[in-house]
């Protein structure tokens, strides 16, 4: 008797545990259907400047904007592209890349290895970047995540500092359901804890109308942080958050995402050294 209500009681309890768990998981976030127009399909996916990727032919341009001052050619890549061919890359001219690492707290990209070190090996300055989902967790638990998954720098030379990836939601709301301020101070804390990791202020890649939207045009960072701009057109525009000019500009994303540094080569070096 005492071995069946023991074993009764064992297996209430299991079922109890089971059913608490399963209370608790958190499931995947689930791309919009205009995320997977954009060839996102699942968690883990979102990439830089996701809402005008190659199938959005009528904002890219193929050729390089005119620019009347130096600048140096580089690109972005993520798990979508695979493993790259970088010889061919550095062929075309492009000296510099951004490699996504992470995502959230529970991603990080398969090909970072082939990429990030490819990049390196054939001569170019590379660096990391972060998709930050600022609706799952705070800024300081991503940026941590970062910079322990990849985001990281060192004084090589050839690394640029990390990236944040702040921009348009491709699994719901476009301001992740934060207020404005509430959303400066979760860039704030990501931030702070990435120089307290690295020792180096993160460039912050956004566009105009994301950063007008969901942080009020805040002006918080313009002093400290790199800009790295997305527009896709022949001229960069109006610069979000008073950012008096900026470092990089994403201008296409045929036939892969590629950006001007905002300056020679020498510039780009200043910045990689810190």
């Amino acid at each position: 008797m005492k071995s069946a209500l023991f074993t009764g009681a064992a297996v209430t309890l299991g079922l109890l545990l089971a059913s608490v768990g399963s209370a608790q998981a958190t499931p995947a976030p689930q791309p919009t259907t205009q995320a997977r127009q954009h060839g996102i399909t699942k968690a883990g996916d979102a990439y830089m400047g996701w809402t005008q990727n190659k199938t959005t032919t009528s904002t890219n341009s193929t050729a390089s904007p005119m620019s009347t001052t130096a600048v140096v050619e580089g690109i972005d890549v993520s798990s979508h592209q695979g493993n790259v061919d970088w010889a061919y890359w550095w062929g075309q001219g492009k000296r510099f890349a951004y490699v996504k690492a992470t995502e959230g707290t529970s991603y990080k990209n398969p090909y970072f290895a082939q990429q990030y070190n490819g990049s390196y090996n054939v001569g170019m300055i590379r660096g990391a970047y972060h998709f930050a989902t600022p609706n799952t967790s705070s800024g300081a638990t991503q940026a941590g995540y970062f910079a322990s998954s990849g985001g990281g720098w060192s004084g090589d030379g050839k690394t640029l500092p990390g990236a944040l990836d702040i921009e348009y939601n491709p699994y719901g709301a476009t301001c992740y359901g934060l207020s404005q301020s509430s959303m400066v101070s979760w860039i704030r804390d990501f931030l702070n804890t990435y120089k307290s990791r690295t020792g180096r202020d993160a460039v912050i890649y956004t566009n105009y109308d994301w950063w007008s939207t969901c942080t009020g045009n805040s002006t918080a960072f313009n002093s400290t942080n790199p800009l790295w701009v997305a527009r896709y057109a022949s001229s960069v525009g109006t610069l979000p958050g008073g950012w008096p000019f900026y470092t990089f500009w994403q201008w296409t994303s045929s036939p892969l995402d590629q950006s001007h540094f905002n300056g020679d080569y020498s510039r780009l070096q200043a910045l990689a050294n810190g």
